[in-house]
């Protein structure tokens, strides 16, 4: 199903244009600007007219998901995926319309609509203008539909990797999911996806949405999930694998929910989710405490504002598709 159609079956919630709208805008397509703002060492002449250049004036605009900017330097442009802290400096990583993503310095030398900007870092709004989910709105951002029973299950299924994956896709989209009949259940890790797929037997009607951790090029999990799909009677038609770049499904929730600027850097080797919870001051000893830590994290989320668009781009997608499964009936 193509993104950009919002996903509205008869007696299910409508999504708002706006929130149709996001999953455009993870992967817009922008065209390098014609023209560029003075820059050091240009000449203030201007060669063709022999006249003085008129002075250009930089203005400073948030580095908000989804805005679309050009770098001057390299014209590549993409979409804002998020700021974050490289080598002690504050950088901003953009998406381009095939998905792929690289980082810059904050600050000055991008272009928005061919006007020269200065990146700043995006202010998060106070917690009573985040507020509670809207009236008349779920915490996906869609329109709630009053006094409506859960849709008998349908035979679609969406597939994630764990518990806390669940639970974070439950509470953002669970009134949706109830409205329109989807199940999720855990797999328990990528490991037995290959088994699970061939058990459920894809086909029209039943299919199946997986969500997987760090799925990026040359991963572990990148392997696991081509020889999954392999050789599976109906994989390639009636199952979508998408994923989001994080090792775990923590890093989705802006860090900005839990008062950082950034989510810590473990070393490599060491567990993640402990080396979080040590750099985080919580406690980190038993499973008890990894536990409530994940609590503390998911308590902070309140809407679909709350999470990174890499992974809640991911999810609306997954929903579009195991919803239209009754196109193959």
């Amino acid at each position: 199903m193509p993104p950009s159609s919002p996903r509205q079956p008869t007696g299910s919630p409508a999504r708002p244009a706006a929130q149709a709208q996001q999953r455009q805008v993870a992967r817009p397509v922008v065209r390098p600007t014609t023209s560029a703002p003075l820059r050091r060492g240009d000449s203030v002449t201007d060669p063709t007219t022999g006249r003085r250049r008129a002075r250009v004036v930089s203005r400073e605009v948030p580095a908000a998901a989804g805005l679309v900017v050009e770098d001057v330097e390299t014209g590549w442009c993409g979409a804002v995926v998020r700021v974050e802290k490289a080598g002690g400096v504050r950088v901003v990583v953009l998406e381009d319309w095939k998905g792929r993503t690289r980082s810059f310095p904050l600050g000055a030398g991008f272009l928005e609509d061919g006007a020269p900007v200065v990146l700043v870092p995006p202010v998060a709004p106070p917690a009573a203008a985040r507020g509670p989910v809207a009236p008349g709105r779920t915490a996906s951002g869609s329109f709630a539909v009053a006094g409506q029973r859960a849709r008998v299950a349908r035979g679609s299924r969406i597939w994630v990797e764990g518990k806390h994956d669940a639970e974070l896709v439950e509470k953002v989209w669970g009134d949706d999911l109830r409205v329109e009949g989807v199940v999720v259940e855990g797999l328990q890790g990528v490991d037995h996806l290959a088994a699970a797929v061939a058990d459920f037997r894809p086909g029209p009607g039943r299919r199946v949405g997986v969500l997987v951790d760090h799925l990026v090029t040359g991963s572990k999990e990148t392997r696991l999930v081509a020889d999954a799909l392999r050789g599976v009677p109906g994989a390639a038609e009636h199952v979508l694998v998408v994923g989001h770049p994080y090792v775990d499904v923590w890093q989705a929730v802006r860090p900005e929910r839990l008062g950082m600027s950034a989510w810590p850097v473990v070393p490599r080797g060491r567990p993640w989710k402990e080396g979080v919870l040590e750099a985080l001051g919580w406690p980190r000893d038993t499973p008890a405490d990894l536990a409530q830590g994940w609590q503390r994290v998911l308590r902070s989320v309140r809407t679909i504002a709350d999470l990174e668009p890499t992974l809640s781009g991911r999810v609306e997608e997954l929903i579009d598709f195991v919803t239209g499964d009754q196109l193959d009936s």
